[in-house]
Protein backbone atom coordinates (compact mmCIF):
# COMPACT_ATOMS: atom_id res chain seq x y z
CA UNK A 1 0.00 0.00 0.00
CA UNK A 2 3.10 2.23 0.20
CA UNK A 3 4.06 1.61 -3.42
CA UNK A 4 3.11 5.18 -4.41
CA UNK A 5 5.39 6.84 -1.83
CA UNK A 6 8.69 6.55 -3.76
CA UNK A 7 6.96 8.00 -6.82
CA UNK A 8 5.67 10.99 -4.82
CA UNK A 9 9.11 11.60 -3.28
CA UNK A 10 10.73 11.43 -6.71
CA UNK A 11 8.20 13.86 -8.21
CA UNK A 12 8.68 16.32 -5.33
CA UNK A 13 12.48 16.20 -5.61
CA UNK A 14 12.26 16.67 -9.37
CA UNK A 15 9.99 19.69 -8.90
CA UNK A 16 12.35 21.33 -6.39
CA UNK A 17 15.36 20.69 -8.61
CA UNK A 18 13.55 22.21 -11.59
CA UNK A 19 12.69 25.37 -9.63
CA UNK A 20 16.27 25.70 -8.42
CA UNK A 21 17.93 25.24 -11.80
CA UNK A 22 15.46 27.20 -13.90
CA UNK A 23 15.65 30.44 -11.88
CA UNK A 24 18.60 32.59 -13.01
CA UNK A 25 20.67 34.35 -10.37
CA UNK A 26 19.05 37.67 -9.53
CA UNK A 27 20.97 40.92 -9.81
CA UNK A 28 21.25 42.71 -6.49
CA UNK A 29 19.56 46.10 -6.64
CA UNK A 30 19.77 49.03 -4.29
CA UNK A 31 16.11 48.73 -3.34
CA UNK A 32 16.54 45.08 -2.35
CA UNK A 33 19.79 45.79 -0.54
CA UNK A 34 18.46 48.69 1.49
CA UNK A 35 15.08 47.15 2.34
CA UNK A 36 13.97 50.54 3.66
CA UNK A 37 16.78 50.43 6.22
CA UNK A 38 19.99 52.44 6.55
CA UNK A 39 22.61 50.37 4.72
CA UNK A 40 25.75 51.54 6.50
CA UNK A 41 28.34 49.50 4.61
CA UNK A 42 27.32 50.54 1.09
CA UNK A 43 26.72 54.16 2.11
CA UNK A 44 30.21 54.48 3.58
CA UNK A 45 31.72 52.80 0.51
CA UNK A 46 30.20 55.42 -1.77
CA UNK A 47 31.07 58.18 0.72
CA UNK A 48 34.69 57.00 0.76
CA UNK A 49 34.82 57.24 -3.02
CA UNK A 50 33.34 60.74 -2.75
CA UNK A 51 36.06 61.71 -0.28
CA UNK A 52 38.94 60.73 -2.57
CA UNK A 53 37.21 62.03 -5.71
CA UNK A 54 36.63 65.49 -4.23
CA UNK A 55 40.16 65.63 -2.83
CA UNK A 56 41.35 65.83 -6.44
CA UNK A 57 38.57 68.13 -7.60
CA UNK A 58 39.72 70.55 -4.84
CA UNK A 59 43.14 70.97 -6.49
CA UNK A 60 41.93 73.82 -8.70
CA UNK A 61 41.41 76.66 -6.17
CA UNK A 62 44.74 76.35 -4.28
CA UNK A 63 46.68 76.10 -7.55
CA UNK A 64 45.06 79.24 -9.01
CA UNK A 65 47.77 81.60 -7.66
CA UNK A 66 50.48 79.49 -9.34
CA UNK A 67 48.49 79.10 -12.55
CA UNK A 68 47.86 82.85 -12.60
CA UNK A 69 51.61 83.51 -12.43
CA UNK A 70 52.42 80.89 -15.06
CA UNK A 71 49.68 81.93 -17.50
CA UNK A 72 49.91 85.71 -16.77
CA UNK A 73 46.11 86.14 -16.46
CA UNK A 74 43.86 88.54 -14.55
CA UNK A 75 41.31 87.60 -11.86
CA UNK A 76 38.49 87.01 -14.33
CA UNK A 77 40.46 84.65 -16.58
CA UNK A 78 42.08 82.92 -13.61
CA UNK A 79 38.80 82.38 -11.78
CA UNK A 80 37.15 81.33 -15.03
CA UNK A 81 39.37 78.25 -15.08
CA UNK A 82 37.11 76.86 -12.37
CA UNK A 83 34.11 77.45 -14.66
CA UNK A 84 35.42 74.86 -17.11
CA UNK A 85 34.92 72.17 -14.48
CA UNK A 86 31.33 73.39 -14.10
CA UNK A 87 30.27 73.41 -17.76
CA UNK A 88 29.83 69.61 -18.09
CA UNK A 89 27.33 69.80 -15.23
CA UNK A 90 24.83 70.70 -17.93
CA UNK A 91 24.94 66.97 -18.73
CA UNK A 92 23.76 66.06 -15.23
CA UNK A 93 20.02 65.99 -16.00
CA UNK A 94 20.69 63.59 -18.90
CA UNK A 95 22.98 61.44 -16.76
CA UNK A 96 20.38 61.39 -13.99
CA UNK A 97 17.59 60.49 -16.44
CA UNK A 98 19.65 57.54 -17.67
CA UNK A 99 20.59 56.52 -14.12
CA UNK A 100 16.90 56.02 -13.27
CA UNK A 101 16.67 53.54 -16.17
CA UNK A 102 20.03 51.81 -16.56
CA UNK A 103 22.67 51.12 -13.95
CA UNK A 104 25.43 53.75 -14.11
CA UNK A 105 27.45 52.29 -11.26
CA UNK A 106 30.60 52.33 -13.42
CA UNK A 107 30.37 56.13 -13.59
CA UNK A 108 30.71 56.14 -9.79
CA UNK A 109 33.41 53.44 -9.85
CA UNK A 110 35.68 54.99 -12.52
CA UNK A 111 35.31 58.70 -11.69
CA UNK A 112 37.95 58.87 -8.89
CA UNK A 113 40.66 57.48 -11.19
CA UNK A 114 39.74 59.68 -14.15
CA UNK A 115 39.37 62.88 -12.09
CA UNK A 116 42.66 62.18 -10.31
CA UNK A 117 44.48 61.71 -13.63
CA UNK A 118 43.16 64.86 -15.26
CA UNK A 119 43.52 67.27 -12.32
CA UNK A 120 46.94 65.95 -11.32
CA UNK A 121 48.10 66.79 -14.85
CA UNK A 122 47.51 70.55 -14.51
CA UNK A 123 51.15 71.17 -13.69
CA UNK A 124 52.57 69.72 -16.91
CA UNK A 125 50.91 72.22 -19.29
CA UNK A 126 51.60 75.94 -19.64
CA UNK A 127 48.95 76.99 -22.14
CA UNK A 128 45.62 78.47 -21.02
CA UNK A 129 43.65 76.63 -23.70
CA UNK A 130 45.14 73.23 -22.79
CA UNK A 131 44.54 73.85 -19.07
CA UNK A 132 40.94 74.69 -19.90
CA UNK A 133 40.57 71.44 -21.87
CA UNK A 134 41.94 69.41 -18.97
CA UNK A 135 39.50 71.07 -16.59
CA UNK A 136 36.62 70.57 -19.03
CA UNK A 137 37.39 66.84 -19.26
CA UNK A 138 37.71 66.72 -15.47
CA UNK A 139 34.31 68.38 -15.23
CA UNK A 140 32.77 65.57 -17.30
CA UNK A 141 34.16 63.03 -14.82
CA UNK A 142 32.91 65.10 -11.87
CA UNK A 143 29.44 65.31 -13.41
CA UNK A 144 29.39 61.57 -14.10
CA UNK A 145 30.07 60.85 -10.44
CA UNK A 146 27.75 63.38 -8.81
CA UNK A 147 24.56 62.62 -10.75
CA UNK A 148 24.03 58.94 -9.82
CA UNK A 149 25.91 58.79 -6.48
CA UNK A 150 23.48 60.84 -4.31
CA UNK A 151 20.55 58.92 -5.80
CA UNK A 152 22.24 55.68 -4.74
CA UNK A 153 22.69 57.13 -1.25
CA UNK A 154 19.05 58.23 -1.16
CA UNK A 155 17.83 54.70 -1.88
CA UNK A 156 20.27 53.06 0.53
CA UNK A 157 19.37 55.43 3.39
CA UNK A 158 15.77 54.23 3.71
CA UNK A 159 13.80 56.77 5.72
CA UNK A 160 16.93 58.58 6.95
CA UNK A 161 17.64 60.45 3.72
CA UNK A 162 18.94 63.55 5.51
CA UNK A 163 21.46 61.48 7.46
CA UNK A 164 22.59 59.70 4.30
CA UNK A 165 23.06 63.00 2.50
CA UNK A 166 24.99 64.38 5.47
CA UNK A 167 27.44 61.47 5.38
CA UNK A 168 27.79 61.75 1.60
CA UNK A 169 28.32 65.53 1.62
CA UNK A 170 30.56 65.47 4.70
CA UNK A 171 32.86 63.01 2.93
CA UNK A 172 33.04 65.37 -0.04
CA UNK A 173 33.75 68.32 2.26
CA UNK A 174 36.48 66.28 3.96
CA UNK A 175 38.00 65.69 0.54
CA UNK A 176 37.82 69.40 -0.26
CA UNK A 177 39.47 70.05 3.12
CA UNK A 178 42.36 67.72 2.38
CA UNK A 179 42.65 68.69 -1.30
CA UNK A 180 44.35 72.10 -0.87
CA UNK A 181 46.87 70.62 1.57
CA UNK A 182 47.63 67.70 -0.75
CA UNK A 183 47.96 70.01 -3.76
CA UNK A 184 50.36 72.42 -2.05
CA UNK A 185 52.31 69.54 -0.47
CA UNK A 186 52.62 67.97 -3.91
CA UNK A 187 53.99 71.23 -5.30
CA UNK A 188 56.45 71.42 -2.39
CA UNK A 189 57.64 67.84 -2.87
CA UNK A 190 57.63 67.50 -6.65
CA UNK A 191 57.18 70.99 -8.07
CA UNK A 192 54.13 72.06 -10.03
CA UNK A 193 55.27 69.95 -12.98
CA UNK A 194 55.55 66.81 -10.84
CA UNK A 195 52.16 66.64 -9.12
CA UNK A 196 51.02 64.07 -11.70
CA UNK A 197 52.52 61.52 -9.28
CA UNK A 198 49.53 62.09 -6.98
CA UNK A 199 47.07 60.46 -9.39
CA UNK A 200 47.75 56.86 -8.39
CA UNK A 201 45.73 57.00 -5.17
CA UNK A 202 42.66 57.69 -7.31
CA UNK A 203 43.27 54.52 -9.30
CA UNK A 204 43.61 52.48 -6.10
CA UNK A 205 40.26 53.81 -4.87
CA UNK A 206 38.60 52.92 -8.17
CA UNK A 207 39.85 49.34 -7.68
CA UNK A 208 38.23 49.24 -4.22
CA UNK A 209 34.95 50.66 -5.54
CA UNK A 210 34.91 48.04 -8.29
CA UNK A 211 35.35 45.26 -5.73
CA UNK A 212 32.55 46.61 -3.52
CA UNK A 213 30.03 47.91 -6.07
CA UNK A 214 30.47 46.08 -9.38
CA UNK A 215 27.52 43.74 -8.76
CA UNK A 216 25.18 46.34 -7.23
CA UNK A 217 22.65 47.92 -9.56
CA UNK A 218 22.22 51.69 -9.37
CA UNK A 219 18.57 51.76 -10.36
CA UNK A 220 15.24 50.61 -8.96
CA UNK A 221 13.50 47.32 -9.83
CA UNK A 222 10.58 49.06 -11.50
CA UNK A 223 10.97 51.34 -14.48
CA UNK A 224 10.03 54.88 -13.37
CA UNK A 225 7.39 56.85 -15.17
CA UNK A 226 8.46 59.01 -18.08
CA UNK A 227 9.79 62.53 -17.85
CA UNK A 228 6.30 63.98 -18.37
CA UNK A 229 5.19 62.50 -15.04
CA UNK A 230 7.91 64.43 -13.19
CA UNK A 231 7.39 67.78 -14.94
CA UNK A 232 4.66 69.17 -12.61
CA UNK A 233 6.83 68.57 -9.54
CA UNK A 234 9.89 69.94 -11.35
CA UNK A 235 7.97 73.16 -12.05
CA UNK A 236 6.95 73.41 -8.39
CA UNK A 237 10.31 72.70 -6.77
CA UNK A 238 13.15 73.84 -9.02
CA UNK A 239 12.24 77.51 -9.54
CA UNK A 240 12.44 77.94 -5.76
CA UNK A 241 15.69 75.98 -5.55
CA UNK A 242 17.10 78.05 -8.42
CA UNK A 243 16.24 81.25 -6.56
CA UNK A 244 18.02 80.00 -3.43
CA UNK A 245 21.09 78.81 -5.33
CA UNK A 246 21.41 82.02 -7.34
CA UNK A 247 21.26 84.16 -4.20
CA UNK A 248 23.70 82.16 -2.07
CA UNK A 249 26.28 80.98 -4.61
CA UNK A 250 28.06 84.34 -4.85
CA UNK A 251 28.98 83.95 -1.19
CA UNK A 252 29.96 80.30 -1.64
CA UNK A 253 32.26 80.85 -4.65
CA UNK A 254 33.89 83.86 -2.97
CA UNK A 255 34.92 81.55 -0.14
CA UNK A 256 35.65 78.29 -1.95
CA UNK A 257 37.21 79.63 -5.19
CA UNK A 258 38.67 83.06 -4.50
CA UNK A 259 39.71 82.67 -0.85
CA UNK A 260 43.35 81.69 -1.65
CA UNK A 261 43.65 84.71 -3.96
CA UNK A 262 42.00 86.95 -1.35
CA UNK A 263 44.36 85.75 1.37
CA UNK A 264 47.41 86.28 -0.86
CA UNK A 265 46.49 89.68 -2.31
CA UNK A 266 44.34 91.34 0.39
CA UNK A 267 45.70 89.77 3.59
CA UNK A 268 49.20 89.25 2.08
CA UNK A 269 49.99 85.76 3.37
CA UNK A 270 52.02 82.93 1.82
CA UNK A 271 50.68 80.21 -0.48
CA UNK A 272 50.76 77.72 2.40
CA UNK A 273 48.68 79.99 4.66
CA UNK A 274 46.28 80.76 1.81
CA UNK A 275 45.75 77.02 1.26
CA UNK A 276 45.46 76.49 5.03
CA UNK A 277 42.67 79.08 5.18
CA UNK A 278 40.73 77.13 2.57
CA UNK A 279 41.34 73.88 4.45
CA UNK A 280 40.10 75.43 7.70
CA UNK A 281 36.93 76.56 5.94
CA UNK A 282 36.33 73.18 4.31
CA UNK A 283 37.24 71.30 7.49
CA UNK A 284 34.51 73.10 9.39
CA UNK A 285 32.26 72.40 6.42
CA UNK A 286 32.72 68.68 7.10
CA UNK A 287 31.09 69.02 10.51
CA UNK A 288 28.44 71.36 9.16
CA UNK A 289 27.54 69.00 6.35
CA UNK A 290 27.53 66.02 8.72
CA UNK A 291 25.03 67.56 11.11
CA UNK A 292 22.86 69.78 8.90
CA UNK A 293 21.09 66.97 7.05
CA UNK A 294 20.61 64.96 10.23
CA UNK A 295 19.24 68.05 12.00
CA UNK A 296 16.83 68.63 9.12
CA UNK A 297 15.48 65.08 9.57
CA UNK A 298 14.55 66.05 13.11
CA UNK A 299 13.69 69.75 13.03
CA UNK A 300 12.56 70.20 9.41
CA UNK A 301 14.34 71.26 6.23
CA UNK A 302 13.09 74.84 6.18
CA UNK A 303 13.99 75.67 9.78
CA UNK A 304 17.56 74.44 9.43
CA UNK A 305 18.05 76.17 6.07
CA UNK A 306 16.61 79.43 7.36
CA UNK A 307 19.01 79.51 10.32
CA UNK A 308 22.07 78.67 8.21
CA UNK A 309 21.27 81.16 5.46
CA UNK A 310 20.67 83.97 7.94
CA UNK A 311 23.94 83.44 9.81
CA UNK A 312 26.37 82.81 6.94
CA UNK A 313 26.25 86.25 5.24
CA UNK A 314 26.56 87.99 8.61
CA UNK A 315 29.69 85.97 9.37
CA UNK A 316 31.10 86.68 5.89
CA UNK A 317 30.75 90.43 6.38
CA UNK A 318 32.43 90.14 9.77
CA UNK A 319 35.26 88.15 8.16
CA UNK A 320 35.89 90.95 5.64
CA UNK A 321 35.66 93.88 8.04
CA UNK A 322 36.55 92.27 11.37
CA UNK A 323 39.98 92.18 13.07
CA UNK A 324 42.65 89.80 11.77
CA UNK A 325 42.75 87.80 15.00
CA UNK A 326 39.15 86.70 14.37
CA UNK A 327 39.96 85.27 10.92
CA UNK A 328 40.35 81.62 11.97
CA UNK A 329 37.25 81.49 14.23
CA UNK A 330 35.22 83.15 11.48
CA UNK A 331 36.46 80.71 8.84
CA UNK A 332 35.39 77.87 11.14
CA UNK A 333 31.98 79.46 11.63
CA UNK A 334 31.60 80.07 7.87
CA UNK A 335 32.42 76.44 7.17
CA UNK A 336 29.70 75.38 9.60
CA UNK A 337 27.08 77.65 8.06
CA UNK A 338 27.89 78.70 4.48
CA UNK A 339 28.75 75.27 3.07
CA UNK A 340 26.46 73.03 5.12
CA UNK A 341 23.08 73.86 3.46
CA UNK A 342 23.87 71.59 0.49
CA UNK A 343 22.96 68.27 2.21
CA UNK A 344 19.63 69.76 3.26
CA UNK A 345 18.90 70.97 -0.28
CA UNK A 346 19.78 67.53 -1.63
CA UNK A 347 17.46 65.96 0.94
CA UNK A 348 14.66 68.28 -0.27
CA UNK A 349 15.27 67.01 -3.81
CA UNK A 350 15.24 63.35 -2.73
CA UNK A 351 12.05 63.89 -0.69
CA UNK A 352 10.29 65.60 -3.59
CA UNK A 353 11.14 63.02 -6.30
CA UNK A 354 11.04 59.51 -4.79
CA UNK A 355 10.50 57.89 -8.22
CA UNK A 356 12.96 60.08 -10.14
CA UNK A 357 15.80 60.48 -7.67
CA UNK A 358 18.71 60.44 -10.12
CA UNK A 359 16.93 62.66 -12.64
CA UNK A 360 16.03 65.24 -9.98
CA UNK A 361 19.51 65.10 -8.50
CA UNK A 362 21.00 65.57 -11.97
CA UNK A 363 18.85 68.65 -12.54
CA UNK A 364 19.84 70.00 -9.11
CA UNK A 365 23.57 69.43 -9.64
CA UNK A 366 23.42 70.80 -13.19
CA UNK A 367 21.54 73.91 -12.09
CA UNK A 368 23.84 74.39 -9.10
CA UNK A 369 27.00 74.11 -11.17
CA UNK A 370 25.59 76.41 -13.86
CA UNK A 371 24.72 79.06 -11.27
CA UNK A 372 28.12 78.52 -9.67
CA UNK A 373 29.89 79.12 -12.99
CA UNK A 374 28.00 82.36 -13.55
CA UNK A 375 28.87 83.54 -10.05
CA UNK A 376 32.55 82.64 -10.45
CA UNK A 377 32.67 84.87 -13.53
CA UNK A 378 30.69 87.66 -11.84
CA UNK A 379 32.82 87.69 -8.67
CA UNK A 380 36.00 87.66 -10.80
CA UNK A 381 34.75 90.57 -12.91
CA UNK A 382 33.87 92.54 -9.77
CA UNK A 383 37.31 91.79 -8.32
CA UNK A 384 39.06 93.06 -11.46
CA UNK A 385 37.02 96.28 -11.45
CA UNK A 386 36.66 97.06 -7.74
CA UNK A 387 38.87 94.64 -5.80
CA UNK A 388 38.32 91.31 -4.09
CA UNK A 389 37.07 92.91 -0.87
CA UNK A 390 34.07 94.53 -2.53
CA UNK A 391 33.38 91.34 -4.51
CA UNK A 392 33.22 89.38 -1.23
CA UNK A 393 30.85 91.95 0.26
CA UNK A 394 28.49 91.81 -2.74
CA UNK A 395 28.37 88.01 -2.52
CA UNK A 396 27.54 88.18 1.20
CA UNK A 397 24.78 90.77 0.83
CA UNK A 398 23.16 88.84 -2.04
CA UNK A 399 22.97 85.75 0.19
CA UNK A 400 20.33 87.42 2.38
CA UNK A 401 17.87 87.12 -0.51
CA UNK A 402 17.76 83.34 -0.01
CA UNK A 403 15.52 83.74 3.04
CA UNK A 404 12.18 84.36 1.24
CA UNK A 405 12.87 81.37 -1.01
CA UNK A 406 13.50 79.04 1.94
CA UNK A 407 9.94 79.40 3.21
CA UNK A 408 8.54 78.55 -0.23
CA UNK A 409 10.22 75.12 -0.22
CA UNK A 410 7.96 72.07 0.26
CA UNK A 411 7.80 70.54 3.70
CA UNK A 412 9.43 67.14 4.23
Amino acid sequence: MNSGLPVLVQEKASSLLSETTSSPPKTVTLEETAEKEFNTGQIFTIAGGHFIHDTYSAFVAPLLPLLQERLATNYTLTGSLAIFTQLPSLLNPLIGYLADRVSLRYFVILAPAITATLLSSLGIVNNYFVVALLLLAGGVSIAAFHAPAPAMIGRLAGKRVGTGMSIFMASGELGRTLGPIVAVAGVTWFGLEGIWRLMFVGWAVTAVLYYRLHDVSARTDTMPAGLAAALPQIRRVFPVLGWIMLARTGLVVSLTTYLPLYMRDEVEVSLWLAAAALSILEGAGVLGALFSGTASDRFGRRRVLGLLMFLSPLLALLFVYGPTWLAIPLLLALGLTAISPTPVLLAVVQDSFPEHRALANGIFIGLNFLVRGLNIWAIGALADSFGLTLAFVVGAVAAFFTLPGVWLLPQK
